[in-house]
């Protein structure tokens, strides 16, 4: 009982984050990220302002904030420890990338609608490398890397893929979303790590 009101509850915050984000993409998109405020997020929202920093403490979260790693951490708990560490990566990556824009095309919309704001404000920029640091961190968990020279390896493959991944993001963006995400992050890692990025293409 206690484990099935524990799912219910998490249920439950998943949905009023993703209702609140919504609302304020939209309006960011709208009005201009540094033009609307956390008050105009909350009403849109139909919830108290305490509500939204509960659950996005900056309003750079609004935008930023996902739960990307844990499915990319999923992704690389599949790939084989026998490849190269950028090919084990580069195909997480990929994959989970295809989940997020390949299915529901309001899911696809709305990652480009945040990609957007994310290049055109200053602010966004320079919280996303806090988003891509803590990426990098979670992918090194998921390697299961203790040793130190382990980990400064995996560090480094996990930061050079994923600044291959940022270009891909900029171009889909740039794009219109008109293009296959997946395959332009393999398209990326091609052009970045040649013959040891095999496997990472669609």
């Amino acid at each position: 009982m206690a484990e099935r009101q524990s799912t219910l509850r998490a249920r439950q915050r998943a949905e009023t984050q993703r209702v609140i984000q919504a609302h304020a993409v939209r309006l960011f998109t709208e009005r201009g990220y540094d033009a609307t405020t956390v008050n105009e997020v909350a009403e849109a929202a139909g919830v108290s302002a305490m509500t939204v920093y509960r659950h996005f403490p900056t309003k750079e979260d609004l935008v930023l904030a996902d739960q990307h790693g844990g499915l990319v951490a999923e992704r690389l708990a599949a790939t084989s420890p026998a490849q190269p560490l950028v090919r084990r990566i580069g195909r997480a990556l990929v994959d989970a990338t295809a989940t997020l824009t390949e299915g529901d095309p309001a899911t696809r919309r709305h990652l480009l609608a945040r990609l957007r704001l994310m290049i055109s404000a200053p602010a966004l920029r320079a919280r996303h490398l806090d988003n891509h640091y803590a990426l990098q961190e979670a992918i090194v968990d998921a390697l299961g890397v203790t040793d130190p020279e382990g980990t400064f390896q995996a560090r480094a493959a996990a930061g050079a893929c994923l600044a291959a991944m940022h270009t891909a993001l900029v171009r889909w963006a740039e794009e219109d979303g008109k293009t296959s995400l997946p395959a332009l992050i393999a398209q990326a890692q091609a052009a970045a790590f040649g013959d040891a990025a095999e496997g990472g293409a669609t």
